[in-house]
C-alpha cells in the first residue's frame, strides 16, 4: 500500500489547496483514490465528494471516475514498432464532454522523438520535437495548428537531480520559468516552485505558486 500527500500554495490572492492521494497494488492493476483540490481561502472544509477514482494497468489503460461532476474518462495505452522505430499512442475520451484525443509518439533514438496529439472531430491539433541534448538538457518546440502559432520549452537537470524548466507561449505571450526541486528535501518529498510572467501586460510582479510533495509508504 502506498500513500502520497501534497500541499500547494500560493501568492497574489491565488488558491490553496490540498491534494491526497492513496494507492493500492492488488496484482498486475493499480487502484487510487485520490481527494481534489480543495480551496482553503474562503474557509472552506475538505468536501469528501471530491473524490477521483482509478482503476489503472500499466502501459494498457487508466479509468477515471469524478464522483463530483459524475464523469468517467478513458485513456487506453499501446506500443507498437513502425520500421524498427518504437510508437507509443494513448487514445482519451471524456464521457462528459464527449471528447475524444489521440496522441501518439515516435521514438527516432535515445535523444530524438515527435509527438502529435489530435482532438478527433475538430481542427485541434499539436505536433512537438523533442531534443535530449547529452542527457540533461531538452529542447522542445511545439506548433499549434489551430492556433497557428509555436510554443517553446528548455529544461535542464541540474544537482543531480533538480530540474530548471522555461516554457514560452508565442499566441498568449506567457513566459513560465519552474525548478523542480529534490536536493533540498529526502528523498521522499519534492518541492516545486513557478513563476509566470504575461509579457503582453508589460512589466508586473510575477504571478508564483509553491507546491510541496510528499510520498510516504506503509
Amino acid at each position: 500500500m502506498n500513500a502520497a500527500v501534497s500541499f500547494m500554495g500560493g501568492t497574489n490572492g491565488d488558491k490553496k489547496g490540498l491534494t491526497a492521494t492513496l494507492a493500492a497494488n492488488p496484482g498486475e492493476l493499480k487502484l487510487r483514490a485520490s481527494l481534489l483540490d480543495t480551496n482553503f481561502t474562503d474557509g472552506s472544509t475538505l468536501n469528501l465528494d471530491d473524490l477521483l477514482l482509478s482503476v489503472e494497468k500499466p502501459g494498457s489503460f487508466i479509468i477515471d471516475f469524478d464522483t463530483s461532476k459524475k464523469d468517467v474518462q478513458f485513456q487506453f495505452m499501446n506500443t507498437l514498432k513502425v520500421e524498427g522505430k518504437q510508437v507509443n499512442w494513448t487514445y482519451s475520451h471524456g464521457r462528459n464532454e464527449n471528447r475524444t484525443v489521440l496522441d501518439g509518439t515516435l521514438l527516432l533514438d535515445t535523444a530524438n522523438k515527435v509527438s502529435a496529439s489530435h482532438e478527433l472531430g475538430s481542427v485541434n491539433c499539436k505536433l512537438k520535437y523533442s531534443y535530449v541534448h547529452r542527457g540533461l538538457t531538452t529542447f522542445e518546440p511545439c506548433y499549434d495548428l489551430a492556433k497557428k502559432s509555436w510554443d517553446l520549452a528548455v529544461s535542464r537537470r541540474v544537482l543531480g537531480g533538480d530540474l530548471i524548466k522555461a516554457t514560452y507561449e508565442t499566441s498568449s505571450r506567457v513566459l513560465g520559468v519552474e525548478w523542480s526541486c529534490s536536493s533540498l528535501v529526502n528523498e521522499d518529498g519534492r518541492i516545486k516552485v513557478s513563476a509566470s510572467f504575461n509579457l503582453a501586460e508589460g512589466l508586473h510582479t510575477p504571478k508564483l505558486s509553491v507546491q510541496s510533495m510528499w510520498n510516504f509508504q506503509a
